[in-house]
């Protein structure tokens, strides 16, 4: 594996501006009324259904991580790996499209898209800013999308989850810490009066990443848990790595686990998630 480029304490707001890039670029080829038709013209996405039993996994196709470097070459089957997890029982499959730092692409979310049908959704994980963006995850297949709730401004974020809503999209919305919790807390709050939640809900998760060093904070799951809305699930991203790690999460109040790296490294990746997910229902 290759080594990984060191991260600097910028790396939200770089990974913004290359996401606005790529609308800019998109935009010259689809326009948003183009793209719009193409994606309300789609039947309705696959619906997020978590388990009765109480623990679910978002499993991820990752092909490389800032932090890690290369976890998979060009040439994964992703349509083989998704198929693995889906059968293996995770709930939705998480799909990097960012090219430049996670070798990710929007054909990897139309692939995995295909091989699920109507089995599980897949999600658009990438740093999104503009609703032109979630209108591409739903033309390209998706069930939802996640939006990293520091990056952009709330009005932003509001146009975002509009739009997922309109589209039937699922979100993953992504906090740090206790101040995102709040705002996730507060976007709830708007989602539900809205009597939006059934056909668009929404998901609180935490990234235990440090945004400095992009290293995994394993306490941070833990300590910021208690923090989580109690009125939507909660997804527990980064640094889950083993059996033991998502027994103490689900035991914390986590209902679900977003999981790549151990993932893509596994050998056996359907042998992994099976024991996450028993792990977590125990």
């Amino acid at each position: 594996m290759t080594q990984a480029t060191p991260v600097d304490s910028g790396f939200l707001a770089m990974m913004a501006a290359s996401s606005h890039a790529r609308v800019v670029a998109a935009r010259r080829e689809v326009s948003d009324a183009e793209l719009l038709d193409r994606a309300l013209a789609l039947p309705a996405p696959p619906r997020l259904r978590l388990s009765p039993q109480g623990f679910d996994l978002i499993a991820e196709v990752k092909l490389r991580s800032p932090a890690l470097g290369a976890l998979r070459g060009a040439d994964e089957d992703v349509a083989a790996r998704v198929t693995q997890y889906v059968e293996a029982g995770a709930a939705a499959i998480s799909v990097l499209t960012e090219p430049s730092r996670f070798d990710g692409s929007l054909e990897h979310l139309q692939i995995a898209a295909r091989a699920l049908g109507n089995r599980a959704p897949a999600m658009r994980k990438d740093f999104l800013v503009e609703p032109y963006q979630v209108i591409e995850a739903r033309v390209a297949g998706a069930g939802g999308v996640l939006v990293i709730l520091r990056m952009i401004p709330p009005e932003a974020i509001a146009a975002l989850l509009d739009m997922a809503a309109r589209l039937g999209l699922f979100v993953l919305l992504e906090a740090f810490d206790e101040a995102d919790l709040t705002l996730a807390e507060k976007i709830l709050r708007t989602h539900q009066a809205n009597a939006l939640q059934a056909d668009a809900p929404l998901l609180v998760g935490i990234n235990s990443r440090d945004l400095t060093t992009l290293q995994v904070v394993p306490d941070r799951l833990l300590q910021l848990a208690s923090h989580l809305p109690r009125n939507a699930p909660r997804v527990a991203e980064s640094g889950v790595e083993t059996a033991a790690d998502v027994a103490r999460l689900a035991q914390a109040g986590y209902t679900l686990a977003l999981v790549g790296g151990a993932l893509m490294k596994s050998a056996e990746p359907a042998a992994k998630v099976r024991e996450l997910l028993a792990a977590g229902r125990t």
